[in-house]
């Protein structure tokens, strides 16, 4: 550690020689290396090449080739001088500073405490503070006890109180120190704590959604259920009606012909002639329209109103999710006086939602297909 000159207070020549000692950048003792300029003027290696460094911004450290030595101006002097490509590498040692400063550090360390350098009374300048005053809790003197404002207070020796209170101090200190490690403790828990907080509701998340996405799942597959039954439906009925159709067309095309060749036969002006074919046409023409009945349908044949589905109670659990309660017995309660349904997995009251049975239970009334045709 550098050597603080302001130890020292009275004006006797080691502080003569400790003001010679002091770099004029610093305004502390030389550190070694010294080194000593062409103008015989000394700094600290480390503050002149701080100097040397801000004059030359551009010079490259030691080992460097590329650009050989710079300009220093001495910070006493103002004397300019050229350094080689060392820098301040370059420039002489000055062992005999260096050996100075080790001297001078001996013999301060080595001198007594001067009275100055102890606690002195405020109100005796001369007596030193050397007891402790039990009643007023502070240090005082020897004169302040028999003549002063301690006179009638309890002393003790100050070894003594320094002592009590120096120990008393380490406890106080252990105490906080135990205290902080209690505190670290805490905030780690804490900190444990919130990031199980955030993984926990990170899984929770993923869990609800893994469970919503299988009950869109369900939905869809319901949904693709029910709409196959339609299609079924409106293909055996349009099935059934495009073969009407067909029929009746054939029926129509046959009696179109019959009124052809009716209408051929009544062009025919010779009596036996006509004759010869009249009867048999008559005949068959009479057989056409009684036998040639088809199969009708009734009225609203066409309407799939059988095929509507009531999503009311799903749409009301789906409103009534929530999320689990912490006890069982509070939600069987909470299910038999809100509902007293006795399907708890349609009431929702936090349940995680068994929906799924509500969901497969959908149906529809099939249509009657059965004696909805006439013959």
């Amino acid at each position: 550690m550098d050597f603080q000159p302001s130890i020292l207070r009275d004006g006797s020549p080691m502080e003569s020689l400790e003001k010679q000692l002091l770099c004029p950048i610093c305004l502390e003792m030389f550190s070694k290396p010294v080194v000593i300029l062409p103008c015989q003027h000394n700094l600290c290696r480390k503050c002149a090449n701080d100097i040397f460094q801000a004059a030359n911004p551009y010079w490259q450290s030691r080992g460097s080739s590329i650009i050989s030595g710079g300009r220093f101006r001495c910070p006493t002097c103002r004397h300019e001088v050229l350094l080689d490509r060392h820098g301040v590498y370059g420039l002489q040692r000055n062992l005999l500073v260096e050996n100075i400063i080790d001297i001078y550090k001996q013999e301060f360390s080595s001198r007594p405490l001067k009275k100055g350098e102890h606690p002195m009374c405020k109100e005796h300048e001369d007596e030193r503070i050397n007891i402790y005053c039990v009643t007023c809790e502070v240090p005082t003197c020897s004169m302040c006890k028999v003549f002063g404002a301690h006179k009638d207070c309890e002393v003790a020796p100050l070894q003594s109180i320094f002592q009590g209170q120096k120990s008393e101090l380490n406890n106080c200190i252990s105490m906080l120190v135990a205290g902080n490690d209690r505190i670290q403790t805490i905030i780690s828990q804490l900190e444990d704590s919130c990031r199980s907080t955030e993984e926990n509701s990170e899984a929770a998340k993923q869990e609800l959604c893994a469970r919503f996405d299988a009950f869109a799942a369900l939905l869809e597959e319901k949904k693709t259920e029910l709409l196959g039954r339609i299609t079924r439906e409106q293909e055996d009925k349009t099935g059934f009606v495009q073969g009407l159709i067909h029929k009746y067309k054939e029926q129509l095309e046959k009696s179109s012909r019959l009124v052809e060749t009716a209408i051929q036969a009544m062009e025919e002006t010779g009596g036996a002639a006509f004759l010869m074919n009249a009867k048999q046409l008559i005949k068959t023409i009479v057989e056409a329209s009684k036998g040639g009945r088809l199969e009708k349908i009734e009225q609203g044949y066409e309407n799939m109103d059988a095929f509507t589905v009531s999503l009311e109670h799903l749409a009301d659990a789906v409103r009534a999710l929530d999320f689990e309660p912490d006890e069982e017995d509070e939600f069987y309660e909470e299910v038999e006086e809100d509902t007293g349904d006795t399907e708890p997995e349609r009431v929702v009251a936090g349940r995680a939602i068994p929906l799924c049975a509500s969901i497969t239970s959908i149906t529809t009334q099939p249509p009657q297909t059965e004696g909805m045709m006439e013959g």
